[in-house]
């Protein structure tokens, strides 16, 4: 089986082919997906396969063997992978099915490809989310139906002093009861009039991990709707490169969330049987 790893801003990925059948064998994806992470030090595995309406299926999957509904950053490296591979025809019109839904993609250079994150299904700005010990208010957002859930609290710049306490406080948030299916946590602060700083706890990896995409979709969008940046585009620095996202704002939500970064291909091979 060939397999490639990639990654999008250091958001870092297994790629393979999977054909239907293995698709369908949930649990054996999910025990390999915590096999190659482990081997590769990697964030997830990402197996492509056929779809019906679509140049291509995505199954994601965390390093902890869970199903995610998508990723930002993997349906990036996923669009680079299937044009190099062959698996879609037409590098400005790549479209992926995926667990959250339909997801469209195009080549902007070689090494830059963009991706339109799944529409948000659910926006509340003002959200309280018990932790121990108090209280914490947040922005939480899902991306895609079923969707991404997402929490976004914004931070002063000397949080980002101490990783170790913002660690413990997305891990709390993570597990948040106000969260039923848990929560990706991103912390963002602003450094400019449309310049962030962001780092996401995630969901499934359990840790900071260097980007998240639909981590820097969700973080755009709430601060937009809540009026913290003015419109336009965003760029956000997250401790693996800088990602940019656009948007159309329609009244108290948005759509047509463009996710725009570079990819690498680390190393390539085939795995034994």
């Amino acid at each position: 089986m060939h397999y490639s790893v990639m990654h999008g801003a250091g958001n870092s990925f297994v790629l393979i082919e999977a054909p239907r059948s293995e698709q369908d064998k949930g649990e054996d994806l999910s025990g390999l997906a915590l096999r190659l992470c482990a081997r590769f030090t990697v964030d997830g595995l990402i197996a492509l396969g056929p779809a019906d309406d679509a140049d291509f299926a995505m199954l994601f999957y965390n390093a902890d063997g869970s199903l995610g509904e998508m990723c930002g950053n993997g349906a990036r490296c996923a669009a680079r992978f299937a044009v190099e591979h062959g698996l879609a025809p037409d590098p400005e019109r790549v479209r992926i099915r995926a667990t959250a839904g339909l997801v469209r993609a195009r080549r902007v250079t070689a090494e830059r490809y963009e991706v339109r994150l799944n529409d948000p299904s659910v926006v509340d700005l003002r959200r309280e989310a018990p932790v121990p010990g108090g209280t914490e208010r947040c922005a939480y957002v899902e991306l895609g139906d079923p969707g991404i859930p997402h929490a976004v609290v914004e931070v002063g710049p000397e949080a980002f002093e101490d990783l170790s306490a913002l660690r413990e406080r997305g891990r709390a948030l993570r597990h948040s009861p106000a969260f039923p299916r848990g929560a990706n946590v991103s912390f963002a602060c602003l450094t400019g009039e449309r310049s962030v700083r962001a780092i996401t706890f995630e969901r499934g990896v359990e840790d900071f991990t260097l980007a998240c995409g639909t981590g820097c979709g969700a973080v755009a969008l709430s601060l937009i709707l809540s009026g913290r940046i003015p419109d336009g585009p965003v760029e956000i620095d997250m401790p693996g490169g800088r990602l940019r996202v656009t948007l159309r704002r329609t009244g108290d939500t948005a759509t047509d969330i463009l996710l725009t970064g570079p990819t690498a291909v680390v190393e390539e091979g085939e795995l034994a049987p």
